[in-house]
């Protein structure tokens, strides 16, 4: 991927969840060029590169507060703007 992605874009796309900010696996997917499971699995296998706090998974109200604010798509996942 060699375009910049406008501030305004990431902004937009950091939630506070828990005090904390936050992006969407999917959201950090779109950004990287990847497909969101790769992005995840890639994760996984080299946890120990990560600080303990860089994932957390959102309870069944976080999920459905996000998507009630922010809408979904036809295939059942977040809407983007990208």
């Amino acid at each position: 991927m060699n375009e910049i992605v406008p501030h305004k874009v990431i902004e937009n796309k950091i939630f506070m969840i828990r005090g904390q900010k936050i992006m969407l696996d999917s959201d950090l997917a779109i950004l990287y060029g990847v497909k969101t499971n790769i992005l995840n699995k890639a994760v996984t296998r080299n946890i120990d590169r990560f600080p303990g706090d860089f994932m957390f998974r959102l309870s069944k109200a976080e999920s459905a507060n996000l998507k009630f604010h922010f809408g979904t798509s036809s295939r059942g996942g977040f809407h983007s703007d990208y």
